[in-house]
Order: C-alpha cells, then sequence, then structure tokens
C-alpha cells in the first residue's frame, strides 16, 4: 500500500492524491442503495489525460484495481468502490476546451457538470439536449459512462446520439482516440459506442466530443389527469399510434403526487391515481400540438386536462417532476423512521405498447408483497423507475423488497423490454443483463472486456 501511494505520488501533485480516512468513506459508493461497496485504498483526483494514463500504467504494474468515478449520482452502484482499489475521480477535470458554433459541437472534459455545460452552449446559440434527473450534478464523464437519458429523450434521444468521439486512457495506459468530428463518418467499428454506456469496464473517458443542436422553439405543457396508471399507459400508446412527438411526456403515479405534495406543497392533485405531464416545444405549432395529444389523453380515459397558463406555472410542473427522487427519500425515511427507510430504485423499460400492462403489473407485484411501490418515469418512451420502499434493518421486508424487484425484472422482459433503460447494469443488475443478453450475447461482451482488460482491473464486478 506504501508502494502505491508513493508511485501516486511521483505522477500527481499532492492535492490529488487523498488518503484521509473521511475522503476515502465519501467515496465508496454512488445512489444506488443496498449494493456492496468496499474502502479504497487511495482516492485520485487527475486534471490532465497524461496524469489519468500515468495512474492507470501504476495500477497495471502493481495489479491494483481502478474504479472510475464521476459525482457518484449513479443509480446502479457502477461507481462503487472495492477494497483496496484506487478510485480515479474526474471532478477535476472540468475544463470546456471549445465549443464549435458552425459545426455545431463541444469539446469537454469529463468531469464538466452537465447544467454547466447546457449554460455554456446556450450562451452560445445552442443546445446539449440529454438532460439526466441529476443534470445539476452529474458530469458529462458519468453521463457518457452510463449513456444517461432522461425527460427529453422521448423526442431528442439518450446521450450515446450526442457523443460523436471519446478520448480514452486504456487498462494499459495507452491513449485511444475514437469517433470523429465531423457530421457523418463509418470508417472502421464503432469505438465510440462501444465505451459509452461501458461504465467504466473498458477504459477511462478523459475527453469528449458531443453534438450540439440549435435551440428548442418556445414550449407549452399539459397535465393530464388519471384514474389508472394503466389508463395512463394506454394514452401513452394512443400519443404515439398518432404520430405525435412530444417533447417530454413523464408518468407520476398517486404514491409521487403524494410524496412530491409532501415534501413541496404546490397543489398537486394527490387523489389522482396517474398523472401525465406532456410538453411540445414547437413554437407557434405548440397549441395545436398540445390539443392533439389532450384528445389523446381523454379519449384513453383521462378524468381531467388542463393546460400550464404561463411558462412560472409550466416550470413549476417540471419542477415537481425533478423533485420524484427527494421526495421518495423522504417518504421511505417516514415509513421506517430512525435513519433505516431505504429506496431499490427500478429502471425498466418495454415498448410502449406494453406500458399499460407493465404498471398493472408493478401494481400487483407490490400489492401481492405488501410492500410500498411508487412509479414514476419517462412513459414516452416507456422507461419507468418502480421506487421500492424498504427497511434496510428488517431482513423480511428486504427480502420482499427484492422479490418486487426481481418480480419486476422478470416483467419487464417478458413484455419485450430491458432491464435497464438508461441507469445501467452496474452491481445492481449483472444477472439480468445476463438474462437478457443470454450466453452468445454474454460470450461476446466478456471477449470485449477480456481484450480490452485482461487483467480485469478497470471497476471489476460491474456489468459483467
Amino acid at each position: 500500500m506504501a508502494d502505491l501511494i508513493a508511485r501516486l505520488a511521483e505522477v500527481l501533485p499532492a492535492e490529488a492524491v487523498l488518503t484521509d480516512h473521511d475522503l476515502l468513506a465519501s467515496h465508496r459508493h454512488d445512489e444506488a442503495d443496498l449494493c456492496d461497496s468496499g474502502t479504497p485504498a487511495v482516492v485520485v483526483r487527475p486534471r490532465t489525460t497524461g496524469q489519468v494514463a500515468d495512474v492507470l500504467r501504476i495500477a497495471a504494474e502493481l495489479h491494483v484495481p481502478v474504479v472510475p468515478q464521476g459525482a457518484r449520482t449513479g443509480l446502479a452502484g457502477a461507481a462503487n468502490a472495492v477494497d483496496g482499489a484506487i478510485v480515479l475521480s474526474t471532478t477535476a477535470m472540468t475544463a470546456i476546451r471549445e465549443i464549435d458554433p458552425v459545426n455545431r459541437t463541444a469539446v469537454v472534459q469529463p468531469g464538466v457538470v452537465n447544467a454547466v455545460l447546457a449554460a455554456e452552449v446556450a450562451r452560445a446559440g445552442l443546445r446539449y439536449p440529454p438532460d439526466p434527473g441529476s443534470w445539476q450534478t452529474s458530469t458529462i464523464g458519468g453521463n457518457v459512462a452510463t449513456n444517461a437519458g432522461g425527460m427529453c429523450c422521448v423526442k431528442y434521444g439518450v446521450t450515446a446520439e450526442y457523443v460523436l468521439g471519446l478520448e480514452v486512457v486504456l487498462a494499459t495506459g495507452e491513449v485511444l482516440r475514437t469517433g470523429r468530428r465531423t457530421a457523418k463518418g463509418v470508417a472502421g467499428y464503432d469505438l465510440t459506442r462501444l465505451f459509452t454506456g461501458s461504465e467504466g469496464t473498458l477504459g477511462v473517458i478523459t475527453e469528449v466530443t458531443l453534438a450540439l443542436r440549435p435551440p428548442a422553439e418556445d414550449a407549452l405543457t399539459l397535465v393530464a389527469v388519471f384514474g389508472s396508471t394503466a389508463a395512463a399507459g394506454r394514452a401513452v400508446a394512443a400519443i404515439a399510434a398518432r404520430g405525435l412527438s412530444p417533447s417530454l411526456l413523464e408518468l407520476l403515479d398517486r404514491t409521487h403526487l403524494r410524496a412530491i405534495e409532501a415534501y413541496r406543497p404546490m397543489g398537486l392533485r394527490t387523489d389522482a391515481r396517474a398523472l401525465l405531464l406532456a410538453a411540445a416545444d414547437t413554437g407557434p405549432r405548440a397549441p395545436a400540438d398540445l390539443e392533439l395529444i389532450a384528445e389523446a389523453c381523454l379519449a384513453a380515459g383521462a378524468e381531467e386536462v388542463f393546460a400550464a397558463t404561463d411558462a412560472t406555472e409550466a416550470a413549476a410542473l417540471l419542477e415537481a417532476r425533478r423533485l420524484a427522487h427527494a421526495a421518495m427519500e423522504r417518504l421511505a425515511a417516514e415509513t421506517y423512521p430512525q435513519g433505516i427507510g431505504a429506496l431499490i430504485i427500478d429502471d425498466v423499460a418495454v415498448p410502449r405498447a406494453r406500458l399499460a400492462e407493465l404498471l398493472d403489473g408493478v401494481e400487483q407485484i407490490a400489492e401481492r408483497h405488501g410492500i410500498p411501490v411508487g412509479t414514476v418515469g419517462h412513459a414516452g418512451d416507456g422507461n419507468m423507475h418502480p421506487n421500492i420502499v424498504v427497511d434496510r434493518t428488517d431482513p423480511a421486508v428486504l427480502t420482499r423488497g427484492r422479490a418486487v424487484f426481481n418480480e419486476i425484472m422478470e416483467l419487464g422482459l417478458a413484455l419485450g423490454g430491458t432491464c435497464t433503460g438508461e441507469h445501467g447494469v452496474g452491481l445492481l443488475k449483472r444477472e439480468w443483463l445476463a438474462r437478457e443478453a443470454g450466453p452468445v450475447g454474454m460470450r461476446v461482451q466478456r471477449a470485449i472486456k477480456d481484450a480490452l482488460d485482461p487483467a480485469g482491473l478497470l471497476n471489476p464486478g460491474k456489468i459483467l
């Protein structure tokens, strides 16, 4: 251990090598509850690609595992440390190297916070669309490593669709550049897509070239209230069937509505079984687009549909959606007081046509096991987040909570879906990835891992 610290001190500034016990403890895990984590030997905060390469070369020589971390906002345990590891934090790599309004690209280091980048490109008259729920704190490197989604995905897609190229340090310390800065390019295997979503298991991302878009037109927002979550699911299918393209289509169930209203009162309909929040960012065409969305919701059984009267009201509705996670954390704490309430946050995506079946099924699973579950998510692309409320100190409750989690996973796959729409696999869903990918798929993935990290030192135990 002393040799490791000494070697790292030779290649990094003193302030970039952290061994304080409390700092090590604070870097043990991300936001995923009930996932195992270890205590790292050291946390390093490099600022340059060269420093990252030096760290990985030392790790390879001493055979020490390396766990890359961003802001640790992930929800699958992908950033959790293992005992004796080097935690390589990219949070000091915060340079926005370039914003190019002609080619509509940005070049950034991985520690740039999503919201900071969004503000900078807006000043250049452009937009970076991906907006995960943690956008005010999560970093671009972490967003790329997990292929993060967000509320705008229904229209604008996930992070991978904006990653043009990467600079990646491999397990050997070699530096690889992937992709291109041109609008088109099909030379060779798509290594950029390979590393996007790889959760730090294939290399450490040190620079990202991103595609930017023109700013969206002014948006209008509406809310549709439903007597059942399944009816809300049918409305989503109807909106898609009519060829409509809302810029946002989010679902909140009754559990979330009540939790949010208790957390920050804003006049939400807590008697509703489900609420759909929809937006159209089509400027002068938005009123007509929203009217068509409203018609689809009413035809599917909405009890009430109303539009935000101004930008302030629309922003308040959007804020209600962004408060969902914090509100459910408080609900868990209040359900099981004395700091023992926890959330197992699921992340399952199904074809839009099967969304009503998923929502119905989640309610039935929760009722059967007697476990509170609140469902929220990106209804427009079929990606839902059932939040399972458990007591982390009660083995019986934990057993039932994990049974609920597993049955939701099983249901999602049975409906033609995937075990993770945007949170990633991490530690939480390795078993379910294996079921979804099948033996041939897993063999190919392991072959890729073995080719790029034969010693298995990069983020061990994650994904595979």
